[in-house]
């Protein structure tokens, strides 16, 4: 009866042993690695920058994006060039990596990229630039290539003066559902033209203005009314939902 007593106990000191291992060592990493965060607010990410001063800042956007205002002592790798992940691959995918683009997308396919293909540290901002902007954090400029002036505050403030219903869209060349979105904008913008005005605005060519009006992501649509905003939306809606706000 002894040795059967003595025998359950060493099984249930055994089982918890392997119970606790399992809980630590999950899929082969400790705890604290698999709970990581390595998406980013922006303030997120510029205390991780601090944190790493020296490791590699990947601006992942296009030679004129990053030319018009970067975050300071990025290296500009562009996404949708060939050569994107070579040059990748050249750095040390034991070591952090953070990379960010205007609004997020571009960076999370490239953070997603990279640890499939090895990196273990890779830290993304969301959001991107536009966020980072409208947190007033600061950016520098490529002297070699000039920053975009784009439309001034005054300047859009005095378009919202017309007669017409104001429709104001906020896009880029490299947004998915921008671009999805643009012919039925035209279609707007042609059958309704007698009482509604479309306006495209460049968010790359035009920063400091999305930055006062908030905009910190893309697609933006604004519906302005004798001057005042009377609907605004985010991201990818349908042609149908745009037009019953035109009434």
């Amino acid at each position: 009866m002894r040795v059967f007593t003595a025998l359950a106990m060493i099984a249930v000191a055994c089982l918890a042993s392997c119970t606790n291992a399992q809980s630590t060592n999950k899929g082969g990493e400790t705890a604290t690695e698999s709970t990581i965060k390595t998406s980013l607010s922006a303030a997120e990410f510029s205390a991780k920058i601090k944190e790493f001063p020296a490791a590699p800042l990947i601006d992942v956007r296009t030679a004129d994006e990053f030319g018009g205002g970067h975050l300071a002592n990025a290296i500009n790798y562009n996404w949708n060039d060939a050569g994107f992940m070579d040059n990748i691959n050249k750095l040390d995918k034991d070591k952090p990596v953070l990379v960010y683009c205007l609004s997020g997308g571009r960076s999370s396919a490239a953070a997603e990229k990279m640890r499939d293909t090895g990196f273990k540290q890779v830290y993304e901002m969301e959001g991107g630039m536009m966020k980072w902007r409208a947190a007033n954090l600061p950016e520098t400029t490529d002297n070699s290539v000039a920053k975009p002036t784009g439309m001034t505050k005054q300047q859009y403030d005095a378009m919202l003066k017309a007669d017409k219903i104001i429709l104001v869209d906020f896009y880029a060349d490299w947004c998915a559902p921008c671009k999805k979105m643009k012919p039925y904008l035209d279609e707007i913008a042609r059958d309704m033209a007698g009482k509604v005005e479309v306006v495209r605005i460049n968010a790359d060519e035009n920063p400091q203005l999305c930055k006062e009006l908030g905009v910190d992501g893309l697609p933006v649509l604004k519906v302005y009314k004798k001057k005042t905003e009377t609907w605004s939306n985010i991201g990818y809606i349908e042609k149908d939902k745009v037009v019953e706000q035109l009434k």
